[in-house]
């Protein structure tokens, strides 16, 4: 791997991530809403509150609306105290909202686009129940506090597990070379204990005790004479 590059494991993960969330998603979090509309300025209905999930093009009014996007796919951006909502039942149609705290204002169910500031911001693990994120105080059954504190401790759940799944890989791959190398080791030290059998010689093919031929008897040539006295 090149210095500097990201890991191959982080480029999936990425994509991963991408495929997930809708492309829309982040764009419209990043979204100035509630300002007014530069195509319909002298219009009184020229407040931008609207998104078209389809164009992904910025905030846009109710007559942009009814020119450009008739067929396309809108959600209407409420305000609660300065900040930005939207109904739970208009967002959950187009992308899950499991894990995310909802208010009721107005006697409708809401959802936050963007954790709020807080004046006293808790510490992790100060609250039993918190967002995973920015640590808002939340019900028992939520881990996020808005949209956006789910994308970001989503990621991080995934960065984690990923970063746990490749420290196993590794862990792994050094256990089994150790292993291997030891089995190497013990091998060599066995062979080095029991050499190999020499060939056989001409000598290891007799069967039995070698004797030794006798020669030819030979008789004294006196044997055969008589002295007289």
């Amino acid at each position: 791997m090149i210095m500097g590059e990201e890991p191959k494991w982080e480029k999936e993960m990425k994509r991963e991530e991408e495929k997930r969330w809708p492309p829309w998603l982040k764009p419209l979090l990043a979204t100035k809403f509630f300002v007014q509309c530069k195509a319909h300025i002298d219009s009184h209905k020229s407040e931008c509150n609207m998104y078209c999930l389809d164009c992904i093009n910025g905030a846009l009014c109710s007559l942009c609306l009814s020119h450009d996007h008739q067929d396309h796919r809108t959600i209407q951006i409420r305000r609660s105290s300065y900040h930005d909502v939207i109904r739970a039942g208009e967002i959950q149609k187009v992308l899950d909202i499991s894990r995310v705290q909802t208010y009721v204002i107005n006697s409708a169910r809401v959802v936050f686009l963007n954790p709020r500031p807080q004046t006293r911001p808790h510490k992790a693990g100060a609250l039993s129940h918190c967002c995973l994120v920015c640590f808002r105080s939340l019900l028992d059954s939520f881990h996020f506090c808005s949209l956006a504190c789910k994308i970001a401790g989503t990621s991080s759940e995934d960065h984690y597990n990923e970063k746990g799944k490749k420290e196993k890989r590794d862990a792994s791959e050094s256990d089994s070379y150790a292993s291997s190398s030891q089995e190497s080791g013990r091998s060599t030290v066995v062979e080095s204990f029991n050499p190999s059998t020499p060939p056989p010689t001409a000598v290891s093919y007799q069967t039995g005790p070698t004797k030794r031929r006798k020669g030819v008897p030979h008789r004294s040539p006196f044997g055969g004479l008589l002295l007289e006295v």
